[in-house]
C-alpha cells in the first residue's frame, strides 16, 4: 500500500542525507559554528516568508471547506505566529529584527523556495502538499533521530531550544496530522502518479539538503 514511508523508501539515499547531514550533526552534538546557525537562521526567516504564499496558494488550490479552513489556518499560523516567535528567537542569537528585514537572499534558499512556489502554481493541493513535506514532517524526524543519538548532548547544547520545538507534543503531532493526510490521499493514486510525487518529493528532498549545506557553508 503507497503512503508517505513509500516516498521516503524511493529515494532513501536523499532522506537520509537530508536528515543527518553533517549541519544537523553537529548541531547535535553542539559543536556548529555560532555564525553557521546564525546564517541559517537568517536565511529560514525568508523561507517562512514565501512558505506563508505557498499556503496561501495551497488555499486557492484546496477542493472543498475543509481544505481551505486548514490551508487558511496554516497560512495564519506562519504569518501571524510563526514568524514572530522566529524573530523573537533570532534576538536571542543577536539577530536583530532590522537584520532580517533587510537581508540578501542565499542562492540555495531561492533554488528551493523558488521550486515549492513552482509545484504550488502548476500543481494540485497534493503536490503542494508533497513538495512541503520534507519541511513539515522533515524537522520532525530530525528532531527525533537526533534524540536517539549517543552522542546527543541536550544538557550541554547551545542548540536544544531549537532541538525542543521539533519534539515538543505540538509539533510531533502537527507532523502526524500531516503525515495522516497524505497517507489517506495516495491510497487510490495509480503508479504513474505516485511517480510523479516521488519525483517532487526527491528534488524537494535535495534541496533542503542544499539549505543545511548553505548554513554550513555560510554561503550566499
Amino acid at each position: 500500500m503507497t503512503s508517505f514511508y513509500s516516498l521516503i523508501r524511493s529515494c532513501q539515499t536523499d532522506w537520509d542525507h537530508y536528515i543527518q547531514h553533517e549541519f544537523i550533526q553537529q548541531l547535535g552534538k553542539g559543536i556548529l559554528d555560532r555564525a553557521c546557525f546564525q546564517h541559517y537562521l537568517k536565511q529560514d526567516y525568508l523561507f517562512l516568508i514565501n512558505f506563508s504564499r505557498v499556503w496561501g496558494l495551497a488555499v486557492y488550490k484546496s477542493h472543498d471547506i475543509t481544505e481551505i479552513r486548514q490551508s487558511l489556518n496554516s497560512l495564519k499560523t506562519i504569518a501571524e505566529v510563526e514568524l514572530d516567535l522566529h524573530v523573537e528567537y533570532c534576538k536571542k542569537w543577536r539577530i536583530t529584527e532590522n537584520e532580517l528585514k533587510t537581508l540578501t537572499e542565499a542562492k540555495a534558499n531561492t533554488d528551493y523556495t523558488q521550486f515549492v512556489l513552482d509545484v504550488g502554481l502548476n500543481g494540485d493541493i497534493l503536490d503542494l502538499h508533497i513538495v512541503l513535506a520534507p519541511c513539515l514532517i522533515g524537522y520532525g524526524m530530525i528532531a527525533n533521530w537526533l534524540r536517539k543519538q549517543h552522542w546527543y548532548d541536550a544538557k550541554n547544547n547551545p542548540y536544544t531550544s531549537w532541538i525542543k520545538m521539533y519534539i515538543s507534543k505540538a509539533f510531533q503531532q502537527t507532523m502526524q496530522n500531516e503525515i495522516a493526510w497524505i497517507d489517506q490521499r495516495l491510497l487510490n493514486i495509480d503508479t504513474s502518479r505516485f511517480e510523479q510525487l516521488t519525483t517532487i518529493f526527491k528534488q524537494a528532498t535535495q534541496l533542503e539538503a542544499n539549505f543545511w549545506q548553505m548554513g554550513l557553508d555560510r554561503s550566499f
